[in-house]
């Protein structure tokens, strides 16, 4: 099984995720490239082999007022389908991302036309790069918009007017205040889309109380046996909240205190809550392997970490990832953690 860590790499600040110059600085997926290949490098040499690229990796590649932009996927073609070959070669799986403005159950249409720009252009990318049915554009539902089961509907119906490359990557997460398992289960069974399973979304939204194990075993079911499923698991941050707000008496604002927010992804991967997570599953993971995406706040550095922690305390659980004692990267020195 892989873990992988999403898009910026604590423990190297100098490798950038994309080319985040403003538009008029000419930015382009070439650069971003670039910058990818150097993280493709970090990777293979601290022994990741899951990576979530950035969803700006081609900037203001469908902008609807930029068409000096929109060509650019097509004119990276060589260096997509080099990085392509260096991620299969290094046995490093790539995914996307797209961002929360990606709506596909929008009641505007302009809104999902853009949505559908967005997602067609990065598994145009995925398509050039060459990579197999793994590598995937991970979506949620949307929005409820006063009406949940409208709004599943409208998910559904604008399923069946994607572009068939954009099908073939689509995978849809369940959320942790909109859409719960129970909802992206039945969407699978009116489109066939492929689910992914985010552990903390569904102990912060699963009003129909189907069990961790159940959920999990029916989301793995709606992958493909010749393709590997990936989930996706982090840890509620718990220490307090520090909120400014506007004092009513003087008008100035005050700092105040506030309990954590269980949606709130914490700094690092808590190893007992996985590892209980993973045993729990035991028949699940002996029947099906699956890759786990970690989305920690520390990204790259909870993710070397928690493979230290289950080699230390469960090395049983560290052997499901083929961890042992001497096969895992020493962890960052202290001065790229501090830097992070």
């Amino acid at each position: 099984m892989r873990l992988g860590f999403p898009v910026k790499v604590m423990a190297r600040p100098d490798l950038k995720s994309n080319d985040a110059r403003r538009w008029q600085n000419a930015p382009h997926l070439k650069v971003s490239l670039e910058y990818l290949d150097g993280i493709l490098d970090h990777c293979a040499a601290r022994g990741i082999r899951m990576y979530r690229m950035s969803s700006d990796l081609a900037p203001y590649a469908t902008h609807p007022d930029m068409p000096q932009f929109h060509d650019m996927i097509a004119e990276s073609d060589a260096e997509l389908t080099a990085i392509g070959a260096k991620a299969r070669a290094l046995d490093i799986r790539l995914s996307f991302h797209p961002s929360q403005f990606v709506l596909l159950n929008a009641p505007d249409p302009e809104i999902v036309t853009r949505s559908v720009r967005d997602l067609a252009a990065q598994a145009e990318m995925l398509d050039r790069m060459g990579l197999g049915p793994e590598a995937v554009l991970v979506t949620h539902v949307g929005g409820v918009y006063d009406d949940r089961p409208a709004a599943r509907r409208r998910w559904v119906e604008a399923w069946h007017r994607l572009p068939a490359h954009v099908r073939a990557r689509l995978v849809l997460e369940n959320d942790d205040i909109r859409f719960s398992a129970a909802d992206t289960l039945w969407i699978h069974g009116e489109t066939g889309v492929r689910l992914i399973f985010d552990h903390q979304h569904h102990w912060c939204m699963n009003p129909e109380g189907l069990g961790v194990v159940e959920a999990f075993g029916r989301v793995l079911d709606t992958w493909p046996d010749d393709v590997r499923p990936k989930m996706h698991f982090s840890s509620p941050r718990t220490e307090m909240r520090q909120i400014t707000r506007k004092d009513r008496k003087t008008g100035k604002p005050r700092t105040v205190m506030q309990p954590p927010i269980w949606t709130g992804h914490a700094d690092f991967v808590q190893p007992f809550e996985f590892v209980r997570f993973l045993r729990d599953c035991a028949p699940l993971v002996a029947r099906r392997p699956f890759d786990v995406m970690l989305e920690a706040k520390m990204k790259d550095l909870a993710l070397e970490r928690l493979r230290a922690d289950l080699v230390r305390y469960v090395p049983d659980v560290g052997a499901v990832f083929g961890l042992a004692p001497d096969a895992v990267a020493p962890e960052p020195d202290a001065e790229c953690a501090g830097a992070a």
